[in-house]
């Protein structure tokens, strides 16, 4: 709403064109007719609200964001005056949280004058001895708008942000557009060109490569994390406003790679959902040592307006049911793994068959998600069960014992890729990551053939420590669930290899990893101590009652040689209790 500073404003311009149209520049405010100041009294009252609003306008402050909100059908005009003649460009960004906003040139927006986005951006170049500027803001969607905005002065050596845009409608687009899935995020700007004076024309964006045309440039590709498990406006609004400009967004942000004029401008991150993330391009001129911001962008790589899977809806209820009783069954291995060994062998069947077909499942069928998660339960108790009966029946204690090596080699691989070694350029290829990630996996259980006991009894405290993580996280947001989502994002999605796999690092996930680092050590130091002394692994039910069986046939001397078979003992019985008893007359005991 305009109060009285831009009240005042449009007064001093109406007494300057009221003077001009009488041919006097030297009116003032006492040698004016009682009617104009009646009309400008009126006029103030209107603007402040009094009488019913024609049009809003808000004053804008360079570096100094303001609040606005864009009721629907209305128009407001955001102005800014007092330019500096220093100033050659400048740039106007508003955000919403998640409702669309029209930014306009013009009263009525128009292609190639106007954006509307979530996150939205107009540059403007200034001709000479403009001082003053203003654009256009309305709500697209026939709702009520409401976000922040700021505007940002540039001089005339700093670069100007998408002035080499041949893709987008702008004609200048300092706009950074972003698209998102479940697996992957990815951020496209325009090309940036140098820096001009007011007046002057731009310099060539394609004729010419040396080091006096816009290819000297380079982008650098900032993220900034809002607060984990935080999805409200006041955290995003305090958040964009920290890092909206270049200074700012070097203080806080997290530079993740630097881009030349030859590289594509475009790059891909891995999606987080329900994790607010805001990026930024800062395009640099290391010639003349200055800098330009881009139009910040945010995602929460989930929907606002989703009632199925939307922000407040992704903990569903089938997957913390799920990882529930994973995170109960892990805390039982953690601790009594090896002890029970054919609750672990379970356990590790369960998990092993579990990821293999979900990969499976979801890579071939469009089943729906709690179809598709109740299948592979089922899968994985069957799993489960046969590796239970193999060692059953076979007794190869180093085939099952090479089976959960195979899952610690797993997990130790993942947090490898989950550390900066997997946003290395050379990981982007598949075949090297899936070669190098294999190895790490086949090594871990061939390291553990030597100590067959400790690398059991290790991956039992590693792994289930890491399901009650999971489960965790199942009502609790953590990022250590990205260890083991980033492999399966990338089993899933052929062009998941591209993204960067950086997540936050906040309070509640270094509380979770010393959860972690203190139930793995304890569930490994119990074990192994409980188990010092007896043998190395239980033996197979099925041998044992194969040499009991042996033994009895062969001993005659043992009582148990003589016992008949439970069927036939069985139906004695029966006859004992249905039949009458007759006198047997005397007997003479055998001597065995």
């Amino acid at each position: 709403m305009l109060r009285w500073p831009v009240a005042f404003e449009y007064l001093s311009n109406c007494v300057a064109s009221e003077c001009s149209r009488l041919g006097s520049r030297n009116v003032g405010l006492k040698k004016m007719p009682s009617s104009w100041l009646m009309y400008i009294f009126l006029y103030v009252l209107v603007c402040d609200g009094v009488v019913a609003q024609v049009e809003n306008r808000v004053v804008f402050l360079f570096n100094t964001f303001q609040n606005v909100n864009v009721n629907e059908n209305e128009t407001v005009q955001a102005v800014v005056s007092r330019i500096p003649p220093e100033v050659a460009f400048i740039t106007l960004q508003f955000h919403t949280q998640h409702s669309n906003a029209t930014l306009s040139y013009t009263r009525m927006p128009g292609l190639g004058l106007s954006l509307t986005a979530v996150d939205s951006g107009l540059l403007s170049p200034l001709i000479p001895g403009q001082t003053k500027f203003s654009w256009f803001l309305l709500a697209p969607d026939g709702n009520s708008v409401a976000g922040t905005g700021v505007i940002l002065p540039y001089t005339s050596s700093d670069p100007v942000p998408g002035a080499c845009n041949l893709e987008f409608d702008l004609d200048i687009d300092p706009n950074v557009y972003l698209h998102y899935n479940i697996f992957e995020t990815t951020i496209r700007f325009a090309p940036a060109n140098i820096g001009y004076s007011r007046g002057s024309n731009p310099p060539a964006c394609d004729t010419e490569v040396g080091e006096n045309t816009r290819w000297r440039l380079r982008y650098d590709i900032y993220q900034y994390f809002l607060p984990e498990s935080d999805l409200s406006e006041q955290s995003l609004i305090t958040s964009i406003q920290s890092v909206a400009n270049v200074q700012t967004m070097r203080e806080h942000g997290k530079r993740i790679m630097t881009l030349s004029s030859n590289d594509k401008t475009e790059v891909v991150f891995s999606s987080i959902p329900g994790q607010g993330v805001i990026y930024s391009v800062i395009v640099r001129d290391p010639v003349l040592n200055t800098s330009s911001s881009y139009i910040p962008v945010h995602t929460y790589a989930c929907s606002f307006s989703s009632t199925l899977d939307g922000c407040d809806t992704l903990g569903k209820i089938s997957t913390r049911i799920f990882f529930t009783i994973a995170g109960l069954a892990g805390l039982f291995v953690c601790f009594f793994g090896h002890r029970f060994f054919k609750c672990e062998l379970f356990c590790m069947g369960f998990g092993f068959a579990a990821f293999l077909f979900f990969v499976l499942i979801t890579r071939t069928t469009k089943l729906d998600y709690d179809i598709r998660l109740t299948l592979t339960a089922v899968i994985g108790v069957v799993g489960g069960v046969i590796l239970v009966m193999s060692w059953w029946r076979f007794g190869s204690v180093m085939s099952c014992v090479v089976v959960v090596g195979l899952m610690l080699g797993f997990l130790i691989s993942s947090i490898v890729f989950f550390t900066p070694v997997g946003d290395i350029q050379v990981f982007r290829s598949n075949v090297v990551f899936w070669v190098t990630f294999s190895c790490i996996v086949v090594g871990v259980p061939l390291f553990f053939v030597r100590w067959p006991r400790e690398g059991n009894i290790t991956t039992c405290g590693v792994a289930g420590a890491y399901a009650v993580v999971l489960a965790v996280n199942a009502y609790i947001y953590t990022s250590l669930s990205y260890i083991t989502l980033n492999i399966l994002k990338r089993f899933l999605n052929d062009n998941f290899s591209k993204a960067f796999t950086d997540v936050p690092f906040q309070d509640i996930d270094f509380i979770m990893i010393t959860v972690w680092v203190v139930l793995g050590v304890s569930g490994i130091v119990l074990q192994l101590y409980r188990e010092r002394t007896r043998p190395f692994f239980p033996p197979s039910p099925y041998l044992m009652w194969l040499q009991e069986r042996e033994r009895r046939k062969t001993n005659v001397l043992d009582p148990s040689h003589h016992t008949s078979s439970l069927p036939s003992r069985l139906l004695a019985r029966a006859r004992q209790l249905t039949g009458r008893r007759e006198s047997a007359g005397e007997c003479t005991p055998l001597l065995l």
